[in-house]
């Protein structure tokens, strides 16, 4: 049990080998500190690549076409395929049962915008109601476009955040005009995204009125699904994958394109993606895991070779202690308390310096795939104990051997 003269034996024990101490206790806390960093590192990039995603739907599959790339059933290669309304029907129906959201996209790239004196140019598309929850636009001010706008084909214009700053600046778009190739179009929406300016610099209209202002008649450039999310990630995955493959696998049968082209239709599932991103996560931490907890090992050995150094030189002590009827179980406890102490001590140093920087290094990180960098401080705390446990395991072999000397022999001892 502590008290003030226990705990004025250990510093006057650990005083005697500082320069050892020392060095014991500095491989210690530097294990904790670089595990605490490492940790923090890999908390930023998970939460880096997060905000990355959450830019657009993880589950979502986008379907786009291009140019075939090789000749099938007697047709030339370099045909343009061109997505109609019956390809985003067929799509629809014929998944209707695993899929969540759905649109059609008609883009009009480099729209030029006006807005009394000013003007830009931004991406124009024309999309279905749906399309706010796969992109994952958060509506700030009036609303989404609707399926009463799509129906019919109203001329509403919902906006970007940056497009709003840009033409509007402090002044409300919403019920105002704005000209989009000197067509206009009443703002009923401004929308706030994830991406920040970049996704922020759009304008969506209904998807009919698009084509109609635009004469794009029954095309589509583009279109996007969601599937529905499971609780077991593996089998949303799972799922994820065998529509896209299914998708695609009904496309190119469609419209007649060698099952091998691999440009001229492009499925892309972000879900599956996302699985491969955070598998790399788990990897990097438990490369980081791993070289920490390294670090930390070698502390420990240091403890406990420290301790056998302590033990050996108060040898002639510790006979003493026993010819004077102390208990192997009190001796073993002296010994512990030491090694305990010292990891104790240098496991909170190397936590609290850890913390420290990363509370200060932080916020000043400013990276597409690393942000927020932070350890959950329950984790941290546990290490710690587990730093503990681990010391004490250290200087037990040396306490054990140490309870195990003969007064006589311990007295004889030089």
């Amino acid at each position: 049990m502590f008290n003030v003269e226990r705990w004025q034996e250990i510093f006057e024990t650990l005083k005697k080998n500082k320069l050892r101490t020392f060095l014991t206790g500095l491989s210690v806390a530097s294990g904790i500190f670089i595990l605490v960093i490492l940790l923090g590192f890999s908390s930023g990039i998970e939460n880096g690549v997060t905000t990355e995603f959450q830019q657009d739907a993880t589950n979502e599959i986008f379907v786009r076409t291009r140019i075939t790339t090789k000749g099938y059933k007697g047709l030339n290669p370099g045909r343009r395929i061109q997505l109609k309304d019956e390809d985003f029907a067929m799509v629809s129906n014929n998944y209707d049962d695993f899929l969540e959201y759905r649109t059609a996209n008609y883009s009009i790239w480099g729209g030029q915008i006006t807005y009394k004196n000013e003007t830009g140019n931004y991406r124009v598309q024309g999309v279905l109601p749906d399309n706010q929850f796969i992109e994952n636009a958060d509506i700030g001010k009036g609303r989404f476009i609707n399926l009463s706008d799509v129906n019919e084909s109203k001329k509403v214009a919902v906006i970007g955040n940056k497009v709003s700053q840009d033409l509007f600046k402090t002044e409300n778009p919403i019920e105002k005009y704005i000209s989009i190739f000197g067509i206009s179009y009443k703002v009923v929406g401004v929308y706030f995204d994830p991406g920040g300016e970049r996704e922020e610099s759009q304008v969506f209209l209904p998807l009919t009125s698009a084509r109609a202002a635009f004469n794009g008649g029954d095309n589509i450039r583009n279109m996007s699904f969601t599937v529905k999310m499971s609780e077991n990630f593996d089998e949303a995955v799972a799922l994820s994958k065998n529509v896209t493959d299914a998708i695609e696998a009904d496309l190119k049968e469609k419209h007649i394109i060698s099952p091998d082209d691999t440009a001229a239709v492009r499925v892309n599932n972000t879900l599956e993606e996302a699985q491969k991103i955070y598998s790399l996560i788990d990897t990097i931490k438990a490369v980081f895991w791993f070289i920490g907890i390294g670090t930390i090992i070698a502390g420990v050995v240091g403890v406990g070779n420290i301790m056998i150094i302590i033990v050996k030189e108060r040898t002639k002590e510790i006979g003493i202690r026993k010819a004077l009827g102390a208990v192997p179980s009190s001796i073993i406890g002296m010994i512990l308390q030491e090694a305990i102490f010292v990891t104790m001590f240098s496991g909170l140093f190397g936590l609290i310096a850890g913390l420290a920087l990363l509370e200060i290094v932080g916020p000043q990180v400013d990276s597409p795939f690393i942000k927020f960098p932070q350890v959950d401080f329950g984790t941290a705390i546990t290490t710690v104990f587990i730093l503990v446990a681990a010391g004490a395991f250290a200087g037990f072999l040396p306490a054990y051997r140490a309870a195990k000397i003969k007064p006589i022999v311990a007295l004889r001892d030089e």
